[in-house]
This record gives C-alpha cells, sequence and structure tokens, in this order.
C-alpha cells in the first residue's frame, strides 16, 4: 500500500481548513463542504474551535487519491499554537503551505516555510483566495520569492483574480513557462544546466517535468499552485500535484515494527489515546509493544513493554475500529498508558536529531483554582492537558500552593482557561504573564560527594562537572567514569535526576547549553546481615543517587556561576518614510537593537532585534507612530544575557542550594525517619 501522511500548513485565516474541507469533498469524502464560520467542517471538531473559527488542535482525515492513501493532517494556524505544528512535523512526507492572494506572505508564513526547508520536508504552496477582492496572485508570487525562497515556479495560470470568476489552469508547456522551468531547475543540476546553456529549446518539456518531480521530492524546489478553496476554483490542479509531485511511500507490514506517537489525548472515560504514525510493519491487538522512551537510546531503561487493548485507524474520512494497523497508517492506540508525544514503538529509532524544531515558549503564567478546594482537581486537570501538550510545562510550587504554566501567547491563555471550566469543570484565573528568562553556566565547575564520608548521608558516591556549552546545544550528559563501575541503573539515575535539577538553576530560571560529566562514582553492592534477607541500609539503591545527585550539582553549578538571559525577538518593520525619525527613539526606550535602515517601495525597512517582552509594546505603539501604515513581524531569534538588575524567580520545592532544608525535606519524605524506605538515610 502507498501512503502520504500530508500537512496542511498556514498562517491563520490564509484558509487552510476551507482547503482540507475542499480536498475531501473532491476526494468524495464529504457531501458537503463545512464552513469554518458556520464551526461545521471536518477537521475543527473541538467546541472552542466551532465558537472561535480557529484549528486549535491538530487533527487527522485519511482518504484515497489515485490509489494512494493520503493521512492529511490540518494543523493550527495561530503562532500561539505552534507546538501542535512541531508534533505533526516529524511524521510527514510532504506538505501544503497555504498563503492567501490577498494579505500574501504573513509572519507565521515565514516561521512555516523556513522550518520545512530546514527539515528539507517536500512542500508545495497553495495561494488562495484567489477570489476575494484585491487578490493580486502575481504580487502573492512575488512576494514568495523574495521573503520565503527564491526556489519556485508558479505552475498554474490565473484569470480574472479578485472577481467571483476567478479561475486558476494548470500550466502544460509552452516557451515561456519551460524556459522559467528550466531557469529554476538548471540552478540545482549541472547536467541540466550544461543541456540549457547548449541549446535551451532542444530540452523536451518532459524531461523538465520529470526533473521538477525529482527536486520538488528532494525540497529543492517549491511548485506554487494558486486558486480558491471557497469555489473549487484551482483545486483539481493541486490534487494532481500533490499526487505526482510529493513522495508517497511503499509500507513494509512484513518489516518489524516501528511508529512514532505525535498526539496524545484522552478519550470521553479519561483513557489515554496515542496518536502513532505505523512507519513499518503491522500492530494487533493484544500486542505487547516496547515503547521507547523520546531522546532515549536502546538499553537506558527507557523502553517499556505495554499491551495495546483497542486499534482505530483512520479511513475514508473517518476512523473505524481494527485489529490490527499496517505500515503507512496512522492509528489511535488504546493501552499505551505511559505512552508520551515522541515516544517511538517497535523497534527502537536510529539517530533522531533532538532539537525542536520552533522555539520554546517565552512566556509563563501562575494558575489558581478560583475555588480553595479545587486546587487538587487543577493540578489533575492540567497534568492531563500537559500530556497533549508537554510545552506547558507544569512547574509546581508546593510551598505557596501555586502552578505554572508556559505559553507561547494570551490566546493559548484564554484557550487554556476555557478548556479546564468546559472539560474539568474547574474555575480558574491567570496572574499576570511574565517572560521565561535561561540561564547558562559563567564557567565550569566541579563537585563531589563520597559516601559515608564528610557528612554525606546517602550510600553513594557521586562526582559531577559542569561546563558551558553551544548555544542551542541544550543539556548534554557524559560519563568520565568507567561504565561497570555502577549498575547502570544507578547511572540512569543520576542521568535522569541531574536533568531535573536544572529546571532551576541559582537564579531560578532553567539552565541549558551545559555539557555534564560524572566523574566520581562509587556503591555499596547488595549486602545481608549473616542467614538474613537483604537489607537496604547496608546497600546502595537508586534512590541514594537520585537523592544525593541535586546536592552535586547544586554545589558544582554554584561554583560554575551562570548568567541569566533573555528570549530576543528578530523584528521586521515596514514603515512610511516620514515615520522612521519618531520611531528610532522609541525601539531604544524598549531596549531594542535596529539595523541600517533600508528602501522598500516608498517607505523604510528597519530589522533588528527586541527583547521578547517588549515586542507587545511596540505592537500597541506602532499604529500611532505610523498612522496605521506601519507593518511589523517578530518572531523569536535568540537568548542573549540580560543587562541590569537579574530577574530571578521563585524556585519550587526543595532547594538544593540550601543543604539543611534539602536534607530536612528528604528526612520528611522518608518514612520513619532513619528508615532508607527510599534508598537514603539522611
Amino acid at each position: 500500500m502507498q501512503s502520504l501522511n500530508l500537512g496542511i500548513l498556514a498562517h491563520i485565516d490564509a484558509g487552510k481548513t476551507s482547503l482540507t474541507e475542499r480536498l475531501l469533498y473532491a476526494a468524495g469524502v464529504i457531501g458537503t463542504i463545512g464552513s469554518v464560520d458556520a464551526g461545521s467542517t471536518q477537521t475543527d471538531s473541538l467546541a472552542l474551535e466551532k465558537q472561535r473559527g480557529i484549528t486549535i488542535k491538530s487533527a487527522v482525515v485519511s482518504f484515497v487519491l489515485d490509489g494512494v492513501t493520503v493521512n492529511l493532517i490540518d494543523t493550527p494556524g495561530h503562532p500561539d499554537f505552534i507546538a501542535e505544528v512541531e508534533r505533526v512535523l516529524g511524521v510527514l512526507d510532504g506538505a501544503v503551505l497555504v498563503v492567501s492572494a490577498v494579505e500574501g506572505v504573513q509572519p507565521q508564513t515565514r516561521v512555516l516555510m523556513r522550518t520545512l526547508r530546514r527539515l528539507r520536508i517536500p512542500t508545495l504552496i497553495f495561494v488562495n483566495k484567489i477570489d476575494r477582492g484585491g487578490a493580486d496572485p502575481d504580487r502573492t508570487f512575488q512576494d514568495i520569492a523574495a521573503r520565503l525562497t527564491p526556489d519556485v515556479v508558479a505552475v498554474t495560470a490565473v484569470t480574472a483574480p479578485g472577481t467571483r470568476e476567478a479561475r486558476a489552469a494548470a500550466r502544460t508547456g509552452g516557451p515561456g513557462f519551460a524556459a522559467r522551468l528550466a531557469d529554476l531547475l538548471a540552478g540545482h543540476d549541472d547536467r541540466l544546466l550544461a543541456d540549457c546553456l547548449a541549446d535551451e529549446t532542444a530540452v523536451p518539456y518532459r524531461r523538465l517535468r520529470t526533473e521538477l518531480v525529482k527536486q520538488t521530492r528532494q525540497a529543492l524546489v517549491h511548485p506554487v499552485f494558486a486558486g480558491s478553496a471557497v469555489t473549487g476554483a484551482g483545486v483539481d490542479a493541486l490534487i494532481a500535484g500533490i499526487t505526482e509531485l510529493l513522495p508517497a511511500r511503499t509500507g513494509a507490514p512484513r518489516k518489524p515494527l516501528s511508529g512514532e506517537v505525535f498526539k496524545i489525548e484522552r478519550g470521553p472515560a479519561g483513557e489515554k489515546i496515542a496518536y502513532v504514525r505505523i512507519a513499518s510493519g503491522t500492530v494487533r491487538t493484544r500486542d505487547r509493544v516496547p515503547v521507547h522512551r523520546a531522546g532515549g537510546a536502546p538499553g537506558d531503561g527507557g523502553e517499556r513493554a505495554q499491551k495495546v487493548t483497542a486499534i482505530s485507524v483512520f479511513d475514508h474520512g473517518t476512523d473505524e475500529r481494527r485489529s490490527t494497523a499496517e505500515a503507512g497508517r496512522i492509528a489511535k492506540l488504546w493501552g499505551l498508558t505511559r505512552a508520551r508525544i515522541g515516544d517511538t514503538i517497535g523497534e527502537p529509532p536510529g539517530e533522531r536529531a533532538a532539537e525542536p524544531h520552533f522555539a520554546p515558549p517565552t512566556l509563563e503564567t501562575v494558575v489558581t483554582a478560583r475555588r480553595p478546594g479545587e486546587r487538587g482537581a487543577l493540578h489533575a486537570a492540567l497534568s492531563q492537558l500537559a500530556e497533549s501538550d508537554p510545552l506547558i510545562a507544569l512547574r509546581r510550587d508546593g510551598t505557596r500552593q501555586e502552578i505554572a504554566v508556559s505559553l507561547y501567547g494570551e490566546v493559548q491563555k484564554e484557550v487554556i482557561q476555557a478548556t479546564l471550566a468546559d472539560e474539568f469543570g474547574v474555575a480558574v484565573d491567570f496572574q499576570e504573564t511574565t517572560t521565561v528568562h535561561i540561564e547558562r553556566p559563567a564557567g565550569t565547575g566541579a563537585a563531589f560527594e563520597i559516601k559515608e564520608k564528610d557528612g554525606n548521608p546517602f550510600l553513594a558516591t557521586v562526582g559531577l562537572r559542569i561546563e558551558p556549552a553551544p548555544a542551542g546545544s541544550g543539556v548534554e550528559f557524559r560519563r568520565e567514569v568507567e561504565l561497570g563501575s555502577l549498575p547502570y541503573a544507578f547511572f540512569t539515575a543520576v542521568e535522569e535526576t541531574a536533568g531535573e535539577t536544572l529546571l532551576q538553576g541559582l537564579h531560578g530560571w532553567q539552565v541549558t547549553d551545559c555539557l555534564v560529566t560524572m566523574t566520581h562514582a562509587g556503591y555499596n553492592a547488595r549486602q545481608s546481615h549473616a542467614h538474613a534477607v537483604f537489607d537496604k541500609s547496608m546497600s546502595s539503591t537508586s534512590g541514594d543517587f537520585r537523592n544525593l545527585t541535586p546536592l552535586v550539582l547544586a554545589e558544582a553549578l554554584r561554583r560554575a556561576g551562570t548568567v541569566v538571559h533573555e528570549p530576543m525577538h528578530r523584528f521586521r518593520l515596514e514603515i512610511p518614510v516620514d515615520a522612521l525619525g519618531t520611531l528610532l527613539p522609541v525601539l531604544t526606550r524598549l531596549r531594542a537593537v535596529p539595523r541600517t535602515p533600508g528602501t522598500l517601495g516608498g517607505g523604510y525597512l528597519l530589522e533588528g532585534d527586541i527583547p521578547a517582552a517588549r515586542v507587545h509594546d511596540l505592537e500597541q505603539l506602532l499604529p500611532t507612530l505610523t498612522r496605521g501604515e506601519g507593518v511589523l513581524e517578530s518572531a523569536f531569534s535568540h537568548y542573549r544575557p540580560v543587562t541590569g538588575p537579574v530577574p530571578e524567580r521563585a524556585r519550587t520545592d526543595h532547594n538544593p542550594l540550601n543543604r539543611r532544608e534539602y536534607l530536612q525535606a528528604v528526612r520528611r519524605r522518608l518514612t520513619g525517619g532513619g528508615n532508607r524506605a527510599d534508598g537514603g538515610s539522611v
């Protein structure tokens, strides 16, 4: 069976969900085209999506085009829900990026295209809304070539744009089109370039078409289609392009099972449902399948066999209960109670890039239950939401009885509030949104503690060194000790706990872009009294290493020192000529760093960097400063060291930087005071 996992991506309101409806209608899956405004679309099924007219969660629908099973994934267009898009990208074979012929290239369009090109995902571009007043497909194509990528070619011709009579027809040759196609393709193929230089007219159109298919599937070039999802103009040409130009896969159901979890949701009874793209093999009901933790390696203890209790497969516009799901399918699996987004099932994954596709959330807010008695229910509800959206990154402060969540924007906050009220019956309020900073090591620091010496209350020896690593590299853990010096479970305990400890640095922010190296290791083997059973008080356990690691790492971090960094956005401003003098002092006041302005049409183009915390201020001031003519685009770019007062974030739970406080907390956690029920005595 041939299959194609196809993503539909766009800036909000470009017509992405309407295009999905039109494709389903053309494939015979639905008999009536739904309306976003009326809340009747196939893929926007959540009540909130119907109310707001926006896509919040990715949705899957499957249909057949020319013998290829297309698993179409409709994704959110609002930047607050970019995490939903990120989780989908890893399972795509190809994508359609939708651009409005009225608004043209928009900020989210640029973010999406940069990511699609970086990940080498074959992508077609569809210029939508050619029937709308103000539509200008030619201007939009020029905008795409200038602001997204020059590696594009218009493969449809539009007539009567901006009217209800607008039509789009596929270009099938002709000297002008063939010449443009040859120029584009020759830039990526030396042999074709040589033949074109010798005699461009001698290169047959069939060869150019074959080369277009090849280079599109290699994500080197991007054909641009045009049409209207509302009227259906140009959609037949797009469908033909999807089947011809994007790479379908041939499933291998007899190979070992391998799949990736890209979405988690809860069923009506609260049961966990994992959305899995089956890359190879076959999964059956009642199979016990290994689930490999995202970012883990085979043998690290991250894989556990779990029983599949039910299967649902997407087919012909809906999902149907089946006893099996084969390679090429997207399936919903029940029973994988410990599965998380990014996990793989079946065969262990090969080497995979672990870096995120998009920037992490840079905002944070504290959520409080309006009724104090619902604090527990609030935490349980947010924990479930975090399963489907791990980037909200719950932080719980046991002392203050507060829960903080990470956000991309205010709309996401409103959706979380409505979801908690509607689905969990918990009314909540939010404190003022704050900016999330990070900490990076300022230098190198090391510390160690030897078991049964110098006041170490745990039967473990742990030594750790922390040092800076390149920006964007995250946290890497290495060992300088022999692998056989500890049971593997103890190494795992140290590595996992080190990662948890670095969630809060010297100033309370997450520590990243660092290398943590284990330099010392030691333990007591399993021991017992004569003619007696195993005695925990004489033997090391994983709990000893989990309890000691935060103390050692906190001391190493204290010796290294950290630098707090703030998130920065790269901005792009289009302004009238006479607004430049007024705007520059405002940018300085907002701590922005503008570059030298350039001319753009009859105005100025100004680019630079601005703290993420001040982007909203600039958005509010811009209309007044430019008489409503200014256009602002911004997206996360990098982190820079904070100048001036260093922002502090309250630490949650127990602070290993305070040894006495930390050990008291561990003592309270252990049952019986000095008994080693949790693997440690203090």
